[in-house]
C-alpha cells in the first residue's frame, strides 16, 4: 500500500492515509513523499472532498471507517484494482512475478535488469531494493515489473491479487500449499494460479520455475507461450552448473542452446534459481541475455532477505522473510554457505496464520532441524484458531531434541531476544525469520549484545 501510495504520488494525486500502526521503513517513505497518514480509524476523519477510497486487504469489512465508505457511497477499490485503474491505464505491459516463494526477489531482480539495461521500467515491488529504498518506480518504458500476490485481494473480492494485473509475461516461481486460511489445499491452491496463467495472451507468455512440480502444473491451462527455467536439457533456459562459495554463488546457464556466465552476490541455490527467471523473463522482453546476467553481478539484493542487520559480541544477527517450510530450508541452506564455519542459530516466529497451524509441525521440524539451536516465538495469530489447531512447540521441542537440535521456546509475553541472548555466545550467526516486524526482534538483539549482554 505504501509504494502505491508513492506511485500515485507520482502521478500527480492527492494522497493520504490512515492505519491502526505505522513503523519504519514504510513509515520514513512515506513521511520522505510527504504524504500524511493518520493513526486510528475515525469515520470522521475521512475527508469531504475524496474522489476514491483504496481499500487494503488487511482492513476487514467491520472496520468503522469501511462503513462510512460504504454508508456514504464513496467509489472504493482495493489495492490491486487501483493498480489497474491508475497505474496500468497508462499503457505499460505488465510482467508479473507469482508464486509462492521468491516472488519479491524475483520481482527486484528482473526490474534491476530492465532497468540498468536502459528499458525505464516502472515497478511495483513487495519489499524495497536496496538500490531503490522507495520499492517503487515510475519510468517511461514500455514494462511495468509487479509483484502478483495469491492472497486475497480485499474483504469484498477473496480472489488473488495477479488477477487484476493484466499480465503481459506470468512469471511462476515456486508453487505449494500455502495460505490455509484461503486455501483448503493444494489443488485451490493451483486453481489460482492456472487463472493467473490462462489470462496471458498468446503475444505474451508464461516463465516458469520448472524445478517446482507445483508450478509447472499451474501452467495447464495457458494458451500462450510456455518458457522453462530449470535443469532438464529441454529447458529454454537451463541451469547448467552452480557453485556457491562463501558470500557469492557463481552458475552457467544455457539460453537456446548459448552459455551464459552468472555471478551473484546472494548465497543459496534457490536465489540462482530466482535469476535464472529474472535472466529468461528479460530475454523474453528483448533484452540481450549477455547483458541481463552481466547486471546480475550487481545485484544488490532487497531488505529482509539476508540482511545483516548488525554485529556485536562476535555474533552476526541477520533478518529474513522466511516463514513457510520451505523458504526456511533455503535460507538455511544460504546461511550455511555464507557462513560455514560458525553455529547457525534460526529464530523463528510464525507470524501467518498458516505458519501457526499443527498440520505444519512435519514439515517445520524437517526445516528447522538443519539449524543448530532453534527459537520458536509464540504463534502470532494463535488466537484465531481453536487450540488443537495451533503448532505444538513443546512437541516440536521436543521432536528437536531427538535429532540434536537445541531449542528455546518463549512464553507469549517474553521478550525472544532477552530469552536468545543469555543462550548465545561468539561466533553465532543468528537468523531471525519472519513475515511481519518480530516485534523489532532484530534490533534488539543486537542492542542487547552491544551492551554486553551475552560472552
Amino acid at each position: 500500500m505504501a509504494p502505491l501510495a508513492g506511485l500515485l504520488h507520482e502521478l500527480g494525486h492527492r494522497v493520504e492515509g490512515v492505519d491502526a500502526h505505522l513503523y519504519p521503513p514504510m513509515s520514513t517513505l512515506l513521511e520522505d513523499l510527504g504524504i500524511p497518514v493518520r493513526l486510528g480509524f475515525d469515520a470522521a476523519g475521512i475527508p469531504d472532498d475524496i474522489d476514491r477510497v483504496i481499500i487494503g486487504n488487511a482492513v476487514p469489512r467491520t472496520n468503522v471507517e469501511v462503513a462510512a465508505v460504504l454508508a456514504r457511497r464513496l467509489p472504493h477499490l482495493a489495492q490491486a484494482e487501483a493498480v489497474a485503474h491508475y497505474v496500468l491505464a497508462r499503457g505499460q505491459q505488465s510482467l508479473v512475478i507469482a508464486g509462492t516463494h521468491g516472488k519479491t526477489t524475483t520481482s527486484a531482480m528482473l526490474s534491476w535488469i530492465l532497468e540498468t539495461t536502459g528499458a525505464d521500467p516502472s515497478y511495483l515491488v513487495g519489499g524495497l531494493p536496496q538500490w531503490n529504498p522507495r520499492g517503487f518506480r515510475l519510468g517511461d518504458g514500455r514494462w511495468l515489473v509487479i509483484e502478483g500476490d495469491e492472497y486475497n485481494t480485499s474483504f469484498f473480492d477473496r480472489g488473488p491479487k495477479f488477477l487484476h494485473y493484466r499480465p503481459h509475461l506470468f512469471i511462476l516461481g515456486p508453487v505449494e500449499f500455502d495460505h490455509a486460511d484461503l486455501y483448503p489445499n493444494l489443488d485451490a491452491v493451483l486453481t489460482a494460479f492456472r487463472a493467473g496463467a490462462a489470462q496471458v495472451p498468446r503475444d505474451g507468455a508464461v516463465v516458469v520455475n520448472a524445478w517446482s512440480e507445483g508450478a509447472l502444473a499451474a501452467c495447464r491451462d495457458a494458451t500462450a507461450p510456455i518458457i522453462t527455467v530449470g535443469n532438464g536439457t529441454t529447458a529454454d533456459l537451463r541451469l547448467v552448473s552452480w557453485d556457491g562459495g562463501e558470500g557469492a554463488s557463481r552458475a552457467v546457464l544455457s539460453w537456446r542452446g548459448r552459455n551464459l556466465a552468472l555471478e551473484l552476490c546472494q548465497p543459496g541455490l534457490h536465489n540462482t534459481q530466482n535469476a535464472a527467471v529474472a535472466v529468461a523473463s528479460a530475454a523474453v522482453c528483448g533484452v540481450d541475455p549477455a547483458a541481463a546476467t552481466e547486471a546480475m553481478a550487481a545485484f544488490p539484493g532487497v531488505a529482509r532477505r539476508m540482511e545483516v542487520v548488525g554485529e556485536a559480541g562476535g555474533i552476526v544477527v541477520v533478518d529474513d522473510f522466511a516463514h513457510h517450510p520451505t523458504a526456511l530450508v533455503a535460507t538455511i541452506a544460504a546461511a550455511r554457505q555464507q557462513w560455514p564455519e560458525r553455529r547457525l542459530v534460526i529464530a523463528f516466529e510464525p507470524r501467518s496464520l498458516t505458519a501457526a497451524r499443527r498440520s505444519f509441525h512435519e514439515a517445520y521440524l524437517a526445516a528447522l532441524s538443519g539449524a543448530d539451536m532453534v527459537l520458536v516465538a509464540p504463534p502470532y495469530h494463535s488466537d484465531r484458531l481453536a487450540a488443537d489447531e495451533v503448532l505444538d512447540r513443546a512437541a516440536l521441542a521436543e521432536d528437536l531434541a531427538t535429532r540434536g537440535v537445541a531449542s528455546l521456546m518463549p512464553e507469549r509475553g517474553d521478550d525472544p531476544a532477552t530469552v536468545l541472548v543469555a543462550a548465545i555466545h561468539r561466533g553465532d550467526v543468528v537468523v531471525g525469520c519472519s513475515s511481519g516486524d518480530f516485534g523489532g526482534f532484530h534490533r534488539k538483539l543486537v542492542d542487547a549484545l552491544q551492551a554486553g549482554g551475552t560472552t
